[in-house]
């Protein structure tokens, strides 16, 4: 079966989703494909974060050395796993060209208004479409246990003061009165006011709903098998379930966009970051407020009447295998920084990969080399808080309008 469309899009997460929404309603015909289920990616289990204080890159000043570093940890949160790949030493190469100061100091400031843009159209999205999603603006804490953490912690709210981020330094007692299952022995933390959080797979699965009463169609269970050309234009597109003839393509497959481009004869360099969460029904005693456990790098959101503890940045490649060890080590971060933590009630195990461009920035953009292909994908570990902004720009794009952010930092062909 063959079937014209005027825009297609591939990737059911939350940039894909977030793109055919805002199409659809401005009446674009737009069919989405999706390899699995809608939501069935990174946008599924991950901390579910907006976090619009913490607008730091992947790559930073001692990241590479430190992921060196524990190579030989498996249940260390910063795991490299050692693999003879010529794509993936290039990368690395790359990569540790920007973990230094003036990089990350570049990045910051655009991390911050894309996620605080993005936190306003959540707030638009989820009032207009009237979607449950467990969405709340409560903040933020991040919290430290040993004395380098805390005067780290020190040294960040005077830096992200710098970038008109705002936070206020805690010390023990002041955390544990915010959060009262925080134990002892944690010596300090950052609180902010401006983040918030949600379930993120219902807001996707809910946008997409959203999106069909507009008129997107979407089209589950379609791995993409491969491309036709004609010139410089994509002319076709074939999947497991249909072809489709498409005026223009949105590649927004997440960690997957890599081996997609390259049959089209395209590099986009990034790396599969997995990352692992367990969900667990919520206790009666538990945080109102997403925590993140600053040296164990585990996040803790309450989400409705769930708790998820979410961590781990493991370079792998694309492999979703899961480390029984790395749950483990997770699940003992949050025992060793909160009181009443259990994992008796068998929580649901979950792993995604995180798309990372080299340099920690997403490709954001129209391709130079094939006139109807627009790319969004490789936002790391802010997927979730960028997904609306970026949807709100493929459309923008599309409809030749100028796009709600500034697109050359995240140009597409940068590293060609």
């Amino acid at each position: 079966m063959s079937k014209k469309s005027d825009v297609l899009i591939i990737g059911g997460g939350i940039i894909g989703v977030s793109a055919a929404y805002y199409l659809a309603k401005e009446g674009v015909a737009v069919t989405l494909v999706e390899k699995g289920e809608i939501s069935s990616g990174s946008s599924y289990g991950n901390a579910g974060f907006i976090p619009p204080a913490h607008s730091t890159p992947i790559p930073g000043p001692g990241v590479l050395m430190q992921g060196l570093k524990w190579m030989l940890n498996p249940e260390s949160p910063f795991y490299i796993r050692p693999r003879f790949d010529v794509e993936f030493m290039r990368w690395l190469w790359r990569f540790s060209n920007y973990c230094n100061k003036d990089a990350y100091e570049r990045a910051i400031p655009l991390f911050r208004d894309m996620q605080r843009d993005s936190l306003a159209l959540f707030q638009e999205i989820i009032k207009e479409e009237e979607i449950a999603c467990d969405f709340q603006q409560a903040g933020g804490m991040t919290i430290f246990k040993s004395k380098k953490g805390f005067a780290h912690a020190q040294a960040e709210v005077e830096e992200m003061g710098r970038f008109d981020i705002e936070l206020d330094f805690l010390d023990g007692d002041a955390v544990r009165k915010l959060e009262p299952m925080i134990r002892d022995d944690v010596l300090g933390g950052i609180h902010n006011e401006e983040d918030a959080h949600l379930e993120p797979a219902v807001f996707v699965e809910e946008l997409a709903r959203v999106s069909e009463k507009y008129g997107a169609r979407i089209v589950k269970q379609a791995e993409v098998l491969g491309f036709e050309k004609v010139g410089e234009r994509i002319s076709s597109v074939h999947t497991a379930r249909e072809s489709f003839h498409p005026k223009e393509v949105v590649l927004a497959a997440g960690a997957w966009s890599t081996p997609l481009a390259r049959q089209l004869d395209l590099q986009f360099p990034m790396q599969a970051a997995k990352g692992y969460s367990l969900t667990m029904s919520r206790p009666t005693h538990s945080p109102s407020r997403p925590l993140f456990l600053s040296e164990a790098r585990v996040a803790v959101t309450p989400i409705g009447s769930s708790l998820r503890f979410a961590g781990t940045l493991e370079l792998t490649g694309l492999d979703l295998s899961i480390n029984q060890r790395r749950v483990n080590a997770i699940m003992n971060a949050g025992r060793s920084y909160l009181n009443g933590v259990s994992s008796d009630d068998d929580p649901e195990v979950w792993s995604g990969l995180r798309p990372v461009p080299p340099d920690g920035l997403p490709y954001t953009g129209r391709s130079l080399a094939i006139k109807n292909l627009i790319v969004a994908t490789g936002h790391g570990m802010l997927g979730v808080s960028m997904g609306p902004i970026t949807g709100k720009a493929v459309a923008e794009i599309i409809g030749a309008r100028k796009p709600c952010f500034d697109l050359d930092p995240f140009d597409v062909e940068r590293f060609s």
